[in-house]
Parts: C-alpha cells; sequence; structure tokens
C-alpha cells in the first residue's frame, strides 16, 4: 500500500533531521495550520502540529481525507475532538515526556542554594577564596516537604532518598501502598510546612492551589527552610515571599515561575517564536524585585528544558504515526 500523505506543522530546524530520517516524504512545514493556509493541505491523511494549529470542526471540514491528528503536545484544546469522534479521526498526543527533567532542576535549584554554589562562583571570580560566607549545609538527614504527589511529585521523592533525605508529602489523595514503596509520610499542609527543612511545590495551578504559600501561612513554615518552586508561579503569593525572606523564616527561595507569568498548558510553547514575541519576561523579573535577594535564585521557566525530554516529545510523536500505520494506535484521545 502507498504511504499516506504525511504533514508535520510547526517543524523547528532541530526536528527536521529525525523527521526526515522517519518519514522521508512526509512534508516539513514550518507554519502552523490555519483556516486560511487549509486549501493548501486538502489531502492530508497524516498531520502532526504543535500548539498554534487550528483542527477546529471548520478546518477538519476542508480535510476528507484526514485520518490521524498526531499532536506534539500533552495538551489538545487546539483540536475539535467531539468532531473527530464523528469523523473517526484518531487523536495522539505526548501524554509524558519531562517528570525526571524538572524534578532533577528541582534538586539543581535545591542544591545552588543549600551549598551557595552562585556566591562561590562569584567570590572565586573575584580571586576571593574565603569560606565563611560560602558555607553551606548538607541534605542528607534533612526534612523536604513535598506538596504535591504526581509525577514530578514522585520523581523528587525518589531523588530525595537518593540524598539520604526524610520525606513528607501533602497531596489531596493518598495511596498508602505508594508510601510505603517510596518510603514517605503523608502530612497536612501545616505539618509539612512546619516539620520541612526544604519545601518543594509540585502542583497544578487551580482554584484551590492558587496561593498555597500565603501571607497567612509563610509564618508556620519552619524557621531557616528553603522554597523552591518549579510548578507554577501562582501557587505563591509574592508578598508572602518578601515577608519570609524579610523575617528570617525563609533561608533561601528559588524559583523556576514566578507569580504573573503567563501560566502555560504547554511548556514547550516558551521555545515558539509566537511566545517569545508575546511575552516580556525580561520586565516581568525585573518588576520582582526578588531579583536581587541575595538568597533567591530565579531561572526563566528553564526546568523543562533538556534535549532528552525535546526529543521525548519528537520520539513519541513518531512512535504514534508509525504505531497508527500498523494498525495498533498507542496514546490516543479519540
Amino acid at each position: 500500500m502507498p504511504m499516506p500523505k504525511i504533514v508535520f506543522f510547526e517543524v523547528a530546524p532541530w526536528e527536521k533531521e529525525e523527521l526526515r530520517k522517519n518519514f522521508p516524504d512526509a512534508f516539513l512545514v514550518e507554519k502552523s495550520l490555519k483556516e486560511d493556509n487549509v486549501n493548501d493541505f486538502l489531502d492530508t491523511e497524516i498531520a502532526s502540529c504543535f500548539i498554534y494549529s487550528n483542527f477546529s470542526k471548520t478546518v477538519l471540514k476542508k480535510l476528507p481525507n484526514l485520518k490521524l491528528i498526531a499532536t506534539r503536545s500533552t495538551g489538545f484544546d487546539h483540536i475539535d475532538i467531539n468532531f473527530c469522534r464523528q469523523k473517526n479521526i484518531t487523536v495522539c498526543n505526548v501524554p509524558e515526556y519531562g517528570s525526571r527533567t524538572v524534578a532533577e532542576h528541582t534538586f539543581a535549584l535545591i542544591l545552588t542554594l543549600t551549598r551557595k554554589i552562585y556566591q562561590s562562583i562569584n567570590q572565586a571570580k573575584n580571586f576571593d577564596f574565603h569560606h565563611e560566607k560560602i558555607r553551606g549545609v548538607d541534605l542528607f538527614g534533612k526534612t523536604l516537604g513535598v506538596l504535591g504527589l504526581g509525577k514530578i511529585g514522585r520523581e523528587v521523592v525518589k531523588i530525595a532518598h537518593g540524598f539520604g533525605m526524610n520525606v513528607l508529602v501533602y497531596t489531596r489523595s493518598k495511596d498508602d501502598v505508594l508510601a510505603k514503596t517510596l518510603n514517605f509520610s503523608y502530612k497536612n499542609l501545616d505539618d509539612v510546612l512546619s516539620l520541612s527543612d526544604i519545601v518543594s511545590l509540585h502542583l497544578p495551578l487551580i482554584e484551590e492551589t492558587k496561593h498555597i504559600i500565603n501571607k497567612n501561612n509563610i509564618t508556620k513554615i519552619k524557621k531557616g527552610a528553603f522554597l523552591i518552586n518549579t510548578a507554577r508561579g501562582g501557587l505563591i503569593e509574592t508578598e508572602a515571599l518578601f515577608y519570609g525572606l524579610k523575617e528570617g523564616i525563609l533561608t533561601g527561595v528559588a524559583l523556576d515561575v514566578l507569580e504573573g507569568e503567563k501560566e502555560l498548558i504547554e511548556e514547550v510553547e516558551i521555545l515558539t517564536e509566537n511566545y517569545q514575541k508575546n511575552t516580556d519576561l525580561k520586565t516581568l523579573i525585573l518588576n520582582h524585585i526578588l531579583i536581587n535577594q541575595p538568597n533567591v535564585i530565579i531561572t526563566p521557566h528553564n526546568a523543562f528544558n533538556t534535549k532528552e525530554a525535546l526529543f521525548r516529545i519528537l520520539e513519541t510523536t513518531i512512535k504514534n504515526i508509525q504505531s497508527f500505520l500498523k494498525n495498533k494506535p498507542t496514546n490516543f484521545l479519540t
């Protein structure tokens, strides 16, 4: 049977070699699919896209031969799933690609704070080799409080045990078998805050979790603790951070996300031209006086961004298409 017409939309330069290797006859298109250009792709049978392509009902009606949409994303708001079901169009996504990646960045931030890596580097550059101001603390034997036990939170717990840490977890749903397997204890929020030497956030940003760290409970954090956020900026009330640092409640803070930052469904969106054109992260960071605090580390929403994580997105998409061609769809939503 002849190979169906495959079109990859929103193709980044780094993706082209791998796509060509696996689908030599596919069309690689840098632009996204829109209503105003869909007529150029009417005979498409398999389409792959990122989140800026438009697979609405209006667009889908103009693609009568379409059999598969393989989105290179976790979210699928850009696709009319119900219409796809009606037309027997299979939709596949990338359900997971960076849990361990973000967990590793979390510990990179923890170590940067606890071992004063940033200050040490700057001091060495100034040929200052006195050690009093850069004395750190061990992680071994310390208590890590993890807020949220999704895929990333679980990876953080695993890494913590490698450092010999005790782990407390606050989460909405509890699994006693998992707690025994991963060797941690469930606690309520106040207990996690008051007993942990380091508190790390791994929650989604929803109405119930917004400002889960706030002016009312910042004082409950164990005095001298470190606070880490690689999840969503809105989980922490910025004013509470200032208070915690000013009053000496927090010894250090490390943030990969900031309150007021555009809350992303797809973190890989940060790497696209559309996002960079419409978001002024520099102004956002400058507006946060936190950036100038000596005991605050800020990274520019970069926890997800590794070569391996990005390749996993592409690799999963390729496997999704190959499985579909073998009549064995994977990661399908319809």
